[in-house]
């Protein structure tokens, strides 16, 4: 009986699609908010930060040397998939008569050739300098005395989260090493990177705590124990932000759910009030309101599956051209990203899908009310 019946209501159709296009293009924009930031963030300082207690760890004369033991337990907790040493040093780089404070970052792996030095620098700080791959950059270091060092920029990486106060130039650790005069082994701080899943807000806060406990418990008493903090602890702000951007598509899925459930609440009035003698001859027959609603229902749930697919399949549309162009832009200084940042979170998509559908249908319960003041003898007589 439903697929013999014509549900006319387009409008309705039209607006369930959009509304699932805005819910599922929010869960990607959120979704993309978050990957971008938080990979950012982890390529900056990690997940967890581990430092001395002073946190100076930027001023070249606080080195930390955890124990093997220690390192070795992290490397096996399944939460880390890699701890890294590194150093760090603030220093001014300095191209013609331009300057520009930085932060340079000692990292392993880095190649070093045999007259100058090699450096990663961000695409902010080769606009702000005009400087390139190939190019070569004079770096000023401030202590006790002021160093200088010659580097040559092999590579310019994007960096997902744009600043101009903390751009960060990463370097072969040993450069900074020597520049800062100190032993094997001795470094700024250790660079704990988590799993995916374990990236959460309250998961890295746990992961910081767990961490530290090891430190304060695996310390000798002759021994300062590391310092453990988490990225939200450190980047609060961004992390604040990002829980707004979440409770801002709660908001957008409740509202869609609702927009999209009134519509199709408007379109099967219509289909009711034009049956009504339809109603009526069945309700003579024997079949139940509950039966007839039945009917209806099915009829509505075929369309709002329909603009479902429709809206999903747009939004991924959107989506992959996002993602492949960056053609909508942001404003770094206001979002901290250059771009509509997008991830594709299928799990999360299906979830929303799911409670909307389940929201539009329960909302369908009202209309279907009608069916009840329908009295058969009255519209079989009147038909």
């Amino acid at each position: 009986m439903a697929s013999r019946l014509r549900f006319e209501g387009r409008m309705s159709a039209v607006a369930v699609a959009v509304s699932f296009f805005i819910m599922i293009l929010a869960v990607s924009v959120s979704s993309g908010f978050r990957s971008e930031i938080r990979s950012s963030i982890a390529g900056i300082s990690g997940d967890v930060m581990l430092t001395s207690r002073s946190m100076n760890y930027m001023a070249g004369d606080d080195p930390v040397h955890a124990p093997d033991a220690f390192l070795a337990v992290l490397d096996s907790m399944p939460e880390v998939t890699e701890v890294v040493p590194v150093i760090y040093r603030a220093g001014i780089v300095k191209t013609g008569s331009d300057v520009q404070g930085v932060i340079f970052k000692g990292v392993p792996g880095g190649e070093e050739s045999s007259e100058e030095m090699v450096a990663s620098i961000p695409s902010r700080l080769g606009e702000i300098l005009a400087l390139g791959p190939g190019d070569k950059m004079t770096a000023y270091f401030v202590g006790d005395k002021v160093k200088l060092r010659r580097f040559e920029v092999t590579s310019v990486y994007n960096e997902a989260v744009r600043t101009d106060d903390k751009m960060v130039v990463n370097v072969p650790l040993e450069v900074l090493r020597r520049l800062n005069d100190w032993n094997e082994g001795e470094v700024s701080a250790y660079e704990v990177m988590l799993g995916d899943k374990f990236r959460g807000r309250k998961q890295m806060e746990e992961v910081a705590s767990e961490i530290g406990f090891l430190s304060i418990s695996m310390s000798s008493a002759d021994e300062e124990p590391l310092l453990a903090r988490s990225a939200p602890q450190r980047y609060y702000r961004l992390f604040d932000w990002l829980d707004l951007i979440d409770l801002n598509v709660v908001v957008i899925l409740i509202l869609m759910t609702v927009v999209a459930g009134f519509n199709m609440i408007s379109g099967l009035l219509i289909l009711l009030f034009r049956n009504v003698s339809t109603i009526g001859t069945l309700k003579a027959m024997g079949m139940t309101d509950k039966g007839i609603a039945s009917v209806f229902q099915r009829l509505s749930s075929t369309l709002v599956l329909k603009g479902m697919a429709i809206g999903n399949a747009v939004a991924l549309l959107f989506c992959f051209l996002q993602g492949k162009t960056h053609l909508l832009k942001l404003n770094p200084e206001n979002y901290f990203v250059s771009f509509v940042p997008v991830a594709v979170d299928i799990p999360l998509i299906l979830i929303a899908d799911a409670v909307a559908y389940v929201g539009i249908m329960l909302l369908l319960q009202i209309p279907c009310l009608f069916i009840s003041k329908v009295d058969p003898a009255v519209t079989v007589a009147t038909k």
